[in-house]
């Protein structure tokens, strides 16, 4: 099992950043890729970024040189890995409940809202 625990969301004016944060514990040597996904009101959940084991990324085109998702190594007592979502040069589009996945929705953290809205 894999727990997440996102942190970082809130209020920001349009054109503003944002840093979210994901603290994996528990089986982390079982995560082949961590995501965030997001979902706004009326709207499926969609897929923002992805950083597999190998390094690979990927983004939604709608986030592609705005958002970063990045990773720090595993935690020195191989209990927790964190991963994190910089975004920056924010719309009101990008309000949505944003999820952390591993593994493509195998596991998920309990959200967090992000508004942009001046």
């Amino acid at each position: 099992q894999v727990q997440l625990v996102e942190s970082g969301g809130g209020l920001v004016q349009p054109g503003g950043s944002l840093r979210l944060s994901c603290a994996a514990s528990g089986s982390i040597f079982s995560i082949y890729a961590m995501n965030w996904y997001r979902q706004a009101p009326g709207k499926q959940r969609e897929l923002v970024a992805s950083i597999t084991s190998g390094g690979t990324i990927d983004y939604a085109d709608s986030v592609k040189g705005r958002f970063t998702i990045s990773r720090d190594p595993i935690s020195s007592d191989n209990a927790k890995r964190t991963a994190y979502l910089q975004m920056n040069s924010m719309t009101p589009e990008d309000t949505a409940i944003y999820y952390c996945s591993a593994n493509y929705g195998s596991y998920w953290g309990q959200g967090t809202q992000v508004t942009v809205s001046s």
